[in-house]
């Protein structure tokens, strides 16, 4: 990296010391998505990935070497406020009540635009990913505690049942729609059992 960026090691740091906080989370993603590649996915016996389309949609495209279509996994990380995680209770108050001891996941994309008929192209649409992994790094303390649950069991935009709702309610323990075993959520895609994501603590 200090020959691709012509600077040394140093040098990058210090630049990472001096970023804003917008480019602070944007380099959060991006160690979040190295955690999964680092320190998660090689606890994945059988599991590997495979190269992405160009411009994907997903952060990983894993293969466990079946014959069943590879996983597309999208990373995202817990949000924070003021350097804390972001409680459910305090999103969307005007129109969601979350349980207060659930976190919150932002699931949209860090650029904005308009497609050709006029709609933002922000948001994610439920066909573009499967399991959504999110880091509970601002909770734990670390990067490569994850939690997942299958994609299209998150909850919709009110207007448009095909978009991916920008904030999420995260469990913070295992239930029937959380799950820390990447494998189970595997499991539950496959299964193609159809569900929505609960707001409210459920069993496991």
């Amino acid at each position: 990296m200090e020959a691709r960026l012509k600077a040394s090691a140093e040098t990058l740091l210090e630049a990472i010391k001096r970023a804003s906080p917008l480019t602070i989370r944007g380099i959060e993603g991006i160690l979040a998505e190295a955690s999964f590649a680092m320190e998660v996915l090689p606890t994945l016996p059988g599991w590997e990935e495979l190269p992405p389309e160009p411009d994907a949609s997903y952060d990983f495209l894993l293969t466990d070497g079946t014959q069943v279509s590879p996983v597309r996994l999208q990373v995202k990380m817990q949000r924070r406020k003021n350097h804390q995680p972001w409680m459910a209770n305090q999103a969307m108050k005007k129109t969601r009540s979350w349980p207060a001891e659930y976190y919150v996941v932002e699931v949209q994309r860090t650029r904005g635009g308009t497609d050709t008929a006029g709609k933002g192209t922000r948001p994610y649409r439920f066909e573009e990913f499967d399991i959504l992994g999110v880091s509970l790094g601002a909770a734990k303390g670390e990067w490569r505690h994850f939690t997942y649950t299958v994609a299209r069991w998150l909850l919709p935009e009110p207007d448009d049942p095909n978009s991916i709702l920008k904030y999420q309610p995260v469990a913070p323990f295992d239930n029937q729609d959380w799950t820390s075993e990447f494998v189970r959520a595997v499991a539950w895609h496959r299964s193609g059992i159809a569900r929505t994501i609960a707001g409210s603590r459920v069993g496991a």
